[in-house]
């Protein structure tokens, strides 16, 4: 049937390619975060306005994962990918010249649209072009791209900053992505089992609200809510504590403390394994209790302890949101493309409102406030996932640790 297989040039080929298209989405997604201290000098804006250059993409990309993944389809795989990573790349050069603060965040929006063409797309693309037993790798290598690019992305950034300015540092990264688009372009075998279907709004309003009438599916929405709602907060607002007294750092540096992302490379892995031995939900609720450990670690002075408080923090997060995200798909029974959209709606829109939220906590209480603002959500998710403890003792489907695929986002 001609599926791409491990070992075959075509198959190296499609994975490079996918691996370029997640880099290319979510390091132009998250190329904001580390210069929202910089948006609030250059623009005079507050520490919350200036998360919304964040916090606007994550709010329409959330929304539109759902009609991308319909209108995919319609039109096709690799051509609504195509269209979404170039207007990606363009877009950001276009942030570049924003003479104010509310065009960037116009701009900002129409990236937040064109960005849920791949996270919506790729992995049903590889679904069906990949054969079976090749596809765990070929998912794995889509999403450490994802995370990769977030993370150059947020270094590039950063770096740029300290050594011309944030508009050289969208130029580069934007330039940058239009070379590896070229590439996806080239690189990406066509569909070859892909199928064109009429668009069914009817159908698809039906299968979300069907998920919706699930109590299990809720509260893992609501954890990719609260859990995202939490990790955002944290690292919009850790650049405005270290860049002031007694910290003095440079917004290269605090671009660097994003290194520690690599970590959840080990922890979704690892967390996917210890639930296959201890169960889902006793796993889960051990990430929710890291990241507030971690988080409750910041609160010293000490820069060093700070670090270490990230670390801890991340670790848990990415294991504890491939727990959550691989949970959806084992509880839904049907249309589980539909269900983990809608988990994605949750993460992304969660995103939106902690991280702005948050600044209003920042500005009126300090680092304290942003704690407590996280604390309050991260003791949300664990009071969820305690509700899905006790429906895995009353009903079977929670009962059988199976394994899960770790998904994880920029």
């Amino acid at each position: 049937m001609n599926y791409l297989q491990k070992g075959t040039k075509q198959f190296t080929l499609a994975n490079l390619a996918l691996f370029a298209a997640g880099f290319i989405i979510f390091a132009n997604l998250y190329l904001t975060q580390p210069l929202l201290p910089q948006f609030s000098e250059e623009f005079h804006v507050s520490p919350a306005v200036a998360s919304l250059s964040l916090s606007l993409s994550t709010a329409v990309l959330s929304i539109s994962l759902i009609l991308f993944g319909s209108f995919s389809e319609a039109l096709g795989r690799k051509r609504l990918m195509t269209f979404s990573i170039f207007a990606a790349a363009i877009l950001t050069i276009a942030l570049a010249f924003s003479p104010t603060f509310e065009v960037l965040l116009l701009l900002r929006i129409l990236q937040g649209f064109v960005f849920a063409g791949v996270p919506a797309i790729a992995m049903a693309y590889l679904g069906e072009e990949v054969e079976p037993s090749s596809l765990g790798t070929a998912m794995g290598l889509y999403i450490s791209g994802n995370s990769v690019g977030g993370l150059a992305g947020r270094v590039i950034m950063g770096t740029m900053t300290d050594l011309f300015s944030w508009q050289i540092g969208m130029i580069v990264l934007g330039l940058l992505s239009l070379l590896v688009s070229a590439y996806f372009v080239w690189a990406l075998p066509a569909s070859k089992h892909f199928t064109p279907r009429p668009l069914k709004f009817k159908a698809l309003t039906k299968s979300l609200f069907y998920h919706l009438k699930d109590p299990g599916l809720i509260c893992l929405f609501g954890i990719a809510f609260t859990l995202m709602g939490g990790f955002v907060t944290l690292y919009n607002y850790i650049g405005y504590k270290l860049i002031g007294p007694p910290y003095n750092l440079s917004a290269g540096v605090v671009g660097w403390i994003f290194v520690v992302y690599l970590v959840g490379t080990f922890s979704s892995a690892w967390f996917g394994s210890l639930s296959d031995k201890f169960g889902r939900q006793k796993v889960l609720m051990i990430g929710i209790l890291l990241m507030l450990s971690g988080a409750l670690l910041t609160l010293p002075v000490s820069l060093f302890v700070k670090i270490i408080g990230i670390v801890l923090f991340t670790f848990g997060f990415f294991g504890a949101h491939s727990i959550a995200s691989g949970w959806v798909s084992f509880r839904a029974k049907k249309d589980k493309a539909q269900a983990s959209s809608l988990y994605l709606f949750g993460y992304y829109f969660g995103s939106s409102v902690g991280g702005t939220t948050g600044g209003i906590f920042w500005v009126s209480w300090g680092w304290n406030g942003v704690i407590a603002f996280i604390s309050a959500f991260l003791i949300t998710s664990f009071t969820l996932s305690l509700i899905l403890l006790v429906m895995s003792r009353k009903t079977k489907n929670f009962e059988s640790p199976t394994s899960i695929l770790n998904i994880k986002e920029g």
